[in-house]
């Protein structure tokens, strides 16, 4: 394994460490380095991201950095490591997990953490081969990236390295790696982890360096008398209810919430079988191997609140009160209904909001589902339709025209007191001309398999900025074709 000076580091990348997850100690991680993988190719790179993170944009592009983002050289500076963790998987326990295929870095000292997702073996692999293919890493790079230009929090992808390597799934495949950025990777099942084991000096470990790094204000608290932990419980509670308010207005579904892919910085995490509604259906149901459907898309905010208890009674040992944890975790039942109309409301463009709101953000979505309309596109022909008054594109989406036209009517006297153009443009940043559909990533996903990345490239540029029009694009922003129906996503990647 090549190692880059660490004069060289700061001058030739841009980056300097830091690494606060590895001064936890060696019961929450195994210090190992990645992989190798033979030939890499770039596959696809956010440049956008290498700016936040303060990378030179030459060395970025460069063959080296090529080696490094597929584990092949090592940064000096870098601790490269693999975190412990547990968690509860369709609803059932599953004991100890772990990073079996992601090596962490280290730490930016602008504060973003870097993993390598496909690096190759860890200690926790269980009965995996430490690697991912590529179908799934364009995915998650595409849609990091998406998430993060609609506004929505998430994990970061700073790019994609490939090699012929072979990997076998329910097929041979071609192995694939993502480096990933976030703040921290830690989740729920972190504390689960300690929890399960009886390991309570490790359990605070965790929730102090939690604390002191991301909810500061949690020390001074006044709620719960003080009680540090409750009050971490409530303001992850609260980031969780913002995030899945987002996800229900912008229509995406995760796929796979289990506790171990709950983030406890209210991040949208491990992008596996996710998808963004075509026709609005909410008890669509986006992963194959989801056979009961606990993940459907109008499940996903209970599944979040399941997770949380779970996360509480893992903190209970902290908190030291079962009553002050259930106090602690209340708020997300306001929270969730509060932010989720909202968000809804600014999909409406209404700047204020009226007692009757709910309800009509509600016969809008049943008028939707009964007919399983195109959830984007209804929302983007709408704000064009306060925009120039022609009603008709949208009326063309429904078999139903009364019922839209009642709707209609009662959507045209509620923003009555709001200027046209005025709520146009609140619609315009609000509802998306471009999501990630399916059959979007699998036409990328076909022309990279044949080493044709132009694809990859093509729908990150549209997806870092889904509000513009993008004129020339339009086949992008149109009605998935018949075969979109047929992709099956599942959790194997």
């Amino acid at each position: 394994m090549t190692l880059i000076s660490e004069a060289a580091l700061a001058a030739d990348t841009g980056l300097q460490w830091n690494h606060r997850f590895a001064t936890l100690g060696p019961a929450f991680y195994t210090r190992l380095q990645p992989t190798p993988l033979p030939e890499p190719y770039w596959v696809g790179r956010s440049e956008g991201l290498a700016r936040e993170l303060g990378l030179d944009a030459g060395w970025f592009a460069s063959a080296e950095a090529l080696e490094v983002f597929t584990g092949n050289e090592l940064l000096a500076g870098s601790d490269p490591l693999a975190s412990v963790y547990s968690g509860h998987q369709f609803g059932v326990w599953a004991g100890q997990l772990g990073d079996g295929r992601a090596i962490l870095l280290g730490e930016t000292r602008s504060g973003w953490e870097l993993q390598l997702k496909g690096a190759g073996l860890t200690p926790y692999s269980r009965m995996g081969d430490g690697r991912a293919v590529l179908r799934s890493s364009i995915r998650e790079f595409l849609c990091s990236e998406a998430m993060h230009a609609l506004g929505i929090p998430t994990t970061r992808a700073l790019c994609v390295t490939g090699s012929d390597a072979r990997v076998r799934r329910e097929e041979i495949e071609t192995a694939a790696v993502v480096t990933r950025a976030a703040p921290s990777f830690i989740r729920f099942g972190h504390f689960e982890h300690f929890a399960a084991n009886g390991r309570d000096a490790e359990l605070r470990t965790l929730a102090d360096h939690v604390i002191d790094h991301f909810y500061p204000a949690c020390r001074t608290t006044s709620r719960f008398d003080g009680n540090a932990y409750a009050a971490l419980l409530e303001a992850v509670s609260e980031r969780t209810a913002a995030l899945l308010a987002q996800w229900q207005a912008i229509g995406f579904c995760h796929g796979v919430m289990n506790t171990d892919n709950m983030s406890i910085l209210g991040l949208t995490i491990d992008y596996g079988p996710f998808q963004f509604l075509d026709g609005f259906d909410p008890r669509h149901i986006c992963n194959h191997s989801d056979t009961a459907g606990r993940y459907a898309f109008n499940q996903q905010p209970n599944v979040a609140y399941w997770n949380l208890h779970c996360l509480a009674q893992a903190l209970l040992p902290l908190i030291g009160d079962q009553e002050i944890a259930l106090a602690a975790l209340a708020s997300y039942r306001t929270v969730f209904p509060d932010a989720f109309e909202a968000r809804m409301r600014a999909k409406l463009g209404l700047a204020d909001s009226a007692p009757a709101d709910r309800v009509l953000i509600e016969d809008a979505l049943k008028l939707l589902a009964k007919e399983k309309v195109d959830y984007t596109i209804f929302w983007r022909r709408l704000s064009a339709c306060v925009a120039d008054g022609n009603p008709e594109p949208v009326r063309d989406l429904f078999l139903d025209r009364a019922g839209l036209d009642a709707w209609l009517l009662s959507f045209s006297e509620r923003r009555a007191q709001t200027p046209s153009e005025l709520a146009a443009g609140l619609m315009r940043r609000t509802n998306p001309k471009f999501v990630l559909r399916n059959h979007l990533g699998q036409q990328a996903i076909e022309s990279a398999l044949q080493k044709d990345f132009s694809g990859v490239a093509t729908l990150l540029r549209l997806l870092e900025s889904p509000f513009e029009e993008h004129a020339g694009h339009e086949a992008f922003a149109g009605f998935p074709p018949d075969w979109a129906s047929t992709i099956e996503i599942s959790c194997s990647s």
